[in-house]
């Protein structure tokens, strides 16, 4: 018996298995979803606890990863609604970006670095304020490499629907980005 079917039939180690397999890529698709390092630690968390809780659902036929994935999917977009609501309540619209990531050493200047760091930090805000029906796509085929046709049957959406979407996003992106080379600074931004 495999490993999914072992899981599937509830069996705690082949889950906690299954759990070490996945954990890294998932973590990395969600990161990238919510643009928040500790709110994607905690979403992490929530699809496993959702998934165990769910085990007797899964078909061992369907890869495991694919499951999991549309689990990890279904708990960003809840988690972008109940903050969507409260910013509304709030009354403003907290801009705050996520934290830059670590650039690797290497042979440039720093304000190279810092740059590049600046850079990629405004990536990762313009991929986090993307609508969900268009971050998704973009995340599993640009960013993770899957096929139209994987990412089409996690999202349950057409292979046409998925290529639409991503095309989409990516527009967006690189209006946002052009938009943000271009722009004046604002009032109180280092020039």
């Amino acid at each position: 018996m495999n490993l999914s079917a072992r899981a599937a039939g509830g069996d705690r180690a082949a889950f906690s298995e299954l759990m070490r397999w996945t954990k890294a890529d998932l973590f990395r698709f969600i990161r990238r979803y919510v643009g928040d390092e500790q709110d994607a630690s905690d979403l992490l968390q929530d699809t496993y606890a959702a998934a165990w809780l769910n085990i007797c659902r899964y078909d061992p036929a369907r890869p495991f990863e694919a499951w999991i994935r549309t689990i990890a999917l279904n708990k960003c977009r809840d988690w972008s609604r109940r903050r969507f609501v409260r910013r509304l309540i709030r009354g403003g619209f907290d801009l705050s970006s996520p934290e830059a990531l670590a650039v690797p050493d290497g042979s440039e200047a720093v304000d190279e670095r810092m740059e590049a760091t600046r850079r990629l930090s405004r990536l990762n805000d313009e991929i986090a304020r993307l609508p969900p029906h268009l971050k998704a796509p973009l995340l599993l085929t640009a960013i993770e490499g899957r096929s139209q046709a994987e990412t089409g049957g996690i999202l349950g959406v057409s292979v046409k629907t998925v290529e639409t979407r991503v095309a989409r996003a990516r527009r967006k992106l690189s209006d946002a980005l052009q938009d943000a080379t271009t722009a004046p600074p604002t009032p109180g931004q280092p020039v």
